[in-house]
């Protein structure tokens, strides 16, 4: 008699576990939401379409990168610390500093005592209204040398606290910067 020997499907279900097994669970971690990607931006990264002239403003440094800053009309300590960490992150992009411009947005009402006061030479613009809105919380943001807002820094309280943030804004341009192929 000749019996066949009864076959195994060990070895095809061991195959399907191995590859279909992770597909499912993959499926399973991206559809409930378990997996947050890692960013390495500190900043808030903008809408794409926020750019100068859809705001309808003049790009007061064309081919620059720009850290922008809107003037309130009474500029108190957290207003006085973000024009500090403006001029300190500035200086602290060493040979990069020539690719960026910081520039204070001014408007009609804007306290100009308070650059005075700093005796600190800032490229100063005129803001329209739409640009205004946008800065309402002392927000800093970075601006690429073809107009778009790419990314935001929102205000913060406390001497420490800004500085901390400016050393995040400088980690965010110093990698913008090394990718960049314009400005």
């Amino acid at each position: 008699m000749n019996s066949q020997p009864k076959r195994s499907n060990k070895t095809l279900i061991i195959l399907l576990v191995v590859f279909v097994l992770p597909v499912a669970l993959a499926k399973l971690v991206l559809s409930l939401d378990l997996y947050h990607g890692g960013a390495t931006n500190k900043g808030a990264l903008l809408n794409t379409e926020l750019t100068y002239s859809a705001l309808n403003m003049v790009n007061p440094k064309p081919h620059l990168w720009q850290m922008v800053y809107l003037l309130p009309e009474k500029c108190d300590e957290q207003c006085m610390d973000r024009l500090y960490v403006i001029n300190q992150s500035h200086i602290a992009l060493g040979r990069d500093r020539d690719r960026v411009s910081p520039i204070i947005l001014l408007q009609n009402n804007s306290d100009l005592d308070a650059l005075k006061q700093l005796h600190i030479q800032f490229e100063t613009a005129p803001s329209n209204a739409q640009i205004a809105a946008l800065l309402t919380q002392q927000q800093m943001i970075i601006i690429d040398p073809l107009g778009s807002l790419v990314m935001q820094y929102d205000g913060v309280s406390g001497r420490e606290a800004s500085i901390a943030q400016g050393k995040s804004m400088i980690a965010d341009l110093r990698k913008m910067l090394k990718l960049s192929r314009v400005g």
